[in-house]
């Protein structure tokens, strides 16, 4: 496991900064609100947990909590519309200092698309630089599925999203932040992984990282320290 202080360096001089959404850019899990809004919160909470934890597969747990919510294409954008994702205090002013410094945001979500490109616009993050899964629906409106060939569809999909973020713009350094399993496992390829307990402490994932945060606030104070020591204004 690298040190701290190599996490630290590798942050500092990052090409790419790859975000986990659910429970890291945003306070929720996307997934969780909408089974809550379709009336099945119970039944998909607990199976979020197992997901998150890596206990079962991310593609099953996927698959049989939408079979459990089987939304509408009009709850899914009714939810939007009457309870919009919350930010985690901290991001969007992260991700402003880091596009100064040019500075490539991602994010990299097993939630849904829908919901990530509107999280996206807050942040002024391009919808080129989202990969998430996508929700299919009948002609009227139905649920028909998701999307099984998005890489974010299963197991190590993050990796393979980081992987072809390198080879596409030939990123040398590419940092991953998030909270769960799913995140950690981006590692390699990512060059480094900074894990976030800032909504949801995972003990897995804390006790595997060489760099744990509570805060956006802290990443955003090493930033400082650097421009600081580099004389650059911010």
């Amino acid at each position: 496991m690298a040190t701290v202080a190599e996490t630290v360096a590798l942050f500092h001089r990052a090409d790419a900064v790859c975000f986990d959404v659910d429970s890291t850019v945003i306070c929720e899990e996307g997934i969780d609100e909408l089974a809550k809004f379709c009336g099945v919160g119970d039944a998909v909470t607990e199976m979020t947990r197992k997901a998150m934890s890596g206990s079962v597969s991310f593609k099953m747990a996927l698959s049989e909590r939408l079979s459990i919510i089987n939304c509408s294409r009009e709850q899914v954008n009714k939810l939007i519309t009457d309870h919009p994702p919350q930010l985690t205090p901290g991001i969007k002013e992260l991700v402003e200092k880091l596009h100064q410094r040019n500075v490539k945001v991602f994010l990299i979500s097993g939630g849904f698309r829908c919901i990530v490109e509107h999280v996206a616009s807050q942040l002024s993050i391009p919808l080129q630089h989202v990969y998430a899964n996508r929700l299919k629906f009948y002609f009227n409106g139905e649920y028909a599925g998701f999307d099984d060939s998005q890489p974010t569809a299963e197991s190590g999909g993050k990796g393979k999203v980081i992987s072809l973020l390198k080879e596409r713009y030939g990123f040398e350094t590419v940092v991953m932040i998030g909270d769960g399993v799913t995140d950690l496992e981006a590692c390699p390829p990512a060059s480094a992984f900074i894990g976030f307990g800032g909504n949801v402490v995972r003990q897995q994932v804390k006790e595997k990282s060489s760099w744990y945060v509570m805060s956006f606030g802290e990443l955003l104070k090493e930033l400082e320290k650097k421009w600081q020591y580099l004389g650059m204004d911010i």
